[in-house]
């Protein structure tokens, strides 16, 4: 959070940033000086969103800074900035084009974020001064969303099943939480055949890890999310350009802890089950095969046509076993299919509910909070593409039509009628740099879960 500082009483000592845009320019230029308008007009900056002028005293120092800004983009109002302006401290001025602080705020510390694991950072971020009701507001926000970038950039090599499984001990003792797992051929006598069957190929055993927080007497509330720590395809194997960022495939789980960490910070009255099937689908020779059957932990027999649709497969005994618990809501975080992408591209994730009132009601918190959903049906004539003649049903089909849909399809037979469900088939991932969207690992859908779990469980 070092991009974000709080005002100090008598604190005078940070630049000005005023925002602006084509309609409000010319009484931005009226109040400045001659000598900055020249300089303006001699740059060329006529307030475009996403350009931004440095303007100096008759001494040379800069004391303000115009900022052009689209008003359809408060998020991305300031969200270039942190990497771009001369390290030193900035406030948000009053003049200018209305800007909310908050999401004015938020979008700079999203631009901030740098991952520095494996490289030092290239420069520290500029820092921008708030109060401490507005710090105190949006630190779990940024660390949520930079837990989530953390843990999807991590290569693979240090972010396995079992540093999935340290990430989510490290959360239960932050919240005085219970973590337990299932590890290799305890998932098998255990019942979790599915989650097995995928990982077992691997050198790194797979597991399920559960973590327990909150009062009995509180709704219970089950969050899953997909851990599949790298994806080959298993024996339908990947082309290497569908292999070669699939170390974000544990992308669900990533939201899913970090969904957890918000809501045990926030002490939500709520009784909280976290779920992370952890895993990787590689090669061997016991590596799941195609045209084999699988009966899964809640009974179904499932045969497996792709062995690249694999996330549906760890999930469903995932879900099978929050169902078990009876919660008043399951919360399943997953990068699924390639098919959301193509239907929805990069920044939307595509959510799934077998409710409508709770759609609309996590539509509305992602609006509220600029993180946006859309919604994709949940259109049951399509499980028709999920036939098998030897089985309940297959995991994949022939068909190449309605990809995120038939996979969602498949996680709702597990979920028993009438048990509130929400799917988020997200990508988590920003394939190129934008203000406040680094390239790498990224929260799509986190803000906008959290938001509705507050409205929902606070009024």
């Amino acid at each position: 959070m070092s991009a974000l500082i709080e005002r100090q009483p008598g604190n005078r000592h940070s630049i000005a940033i005023e925002t602006t845009d084509a309609a409000h320019y010319a009484a931005s230029r009226r109040r400045l000086t001659a000598a900055q308008r020249r300089w303006l007009r001699d740059s060329g900056f006529e307030a475009a969103p996403g350009t931004f002028a440095l303007l100096a005293d008759p001494a040379g120092k800069l004391v303000r800074v115009l900022v052009g800004v689209d008003a359809h983009d408060p998020l991305g109002a300031l969200a270039a900035l942190p990497a771009s302006l001369p390290e030193a401290n900035y406030h948000l001025a009053s003049e200018g084009v209305p800007a909310d602080p908050i999401q004015a705020a938020l979008g700079w510390a999203l631009g901030a974020y740098q991952f520095t694991r494996y490289r030092q950072a290239k420069r520290a971020p500029a820092r921008l001064v708030v109060s401490a009701a507005e710090l105190q507001q949006l630190a779990p926000l940024v660390e949520a969303t930079n837990r989530v970038r953390d843990l999807v950039n991590t290569p693979t090599e240090d972010m396995g099943p079992k540093q999935l499984a340290d990430a989510v001990k490290q959360l239960g003792k932050t919240h005085k939480a219970k973590v337990r797992e299932w590890v290799g051929d305890e998932l098998l006598k255990a019942n979790f055949p599915t989650i097995h069957a995928v990982g077992r190929a691997s050198h790194r055993a797979p597991r399920l890890i559960e973590l327990n927080w909150g009062k009995s007497s509180h709704p219970k509330l089950v969050v899953v999310g997909k851990g599949v720590c790298f994806d080959t395809g298993g024996l339908n194997l990947k082309s290497s350009d569908g292999m070669r960022w699939m170390k974000k495939d544990m992308g669900g789980a990533a939201h899913a802890i970090a969904l957890a960490g918000l809501i045990m910070q926030a002490n939500l009255p709520v009784r909280l089950t976290l779920l992370i099937p952890a895993v990787e689908n590689s090669v061997a020779g016991n590596a799941m095969r195609p045209g084999e059957v699988i009966t899964t932990r809640a009974g179904h027999t499932v045969e497996i046509d792709n062995t690249d649709a694999e996330g549906r497969l760890v999930l469903c005994d995932a879900l099978a076993y929050g169902a078990e618990q009876k919660p008043e809501l399951i919360v399943d975080f997953a990068t699924l299919t390639g098919a959301a992408r193509v239907a929805l591209g990069p920044d939307l994730p595509a959510l799934f509910a077998n409710d409508q009132t709770l759609a609309t009601d996590v539509l509305a918190a992602g609006h509220a909070v600029n993180d946006p959903l859309w919604q994709l049906p949940l259109w049951r004539p399509y499980r028709r593409m999920l036939d098998s003649y030897l089985a309940d049903f297959a995991n994949a089909g022939p068909s190449r039509h309605a990809g995120a849909i038939t996979a969602a399809l498949y996680l709702e037979r597990f979920v028993p009628a009438g048990m509130p469900w929400l799917h988020l088939d997200t990508y988590a991932w920003n394939d190129g740099d934008r203000p406040g969207r680094p390239r790498g690992g990224e929260a799509m859908g986190l803000r906008a879960l959290f938001a509705f779990l507050q409205q929902r469980y606070r009024g």
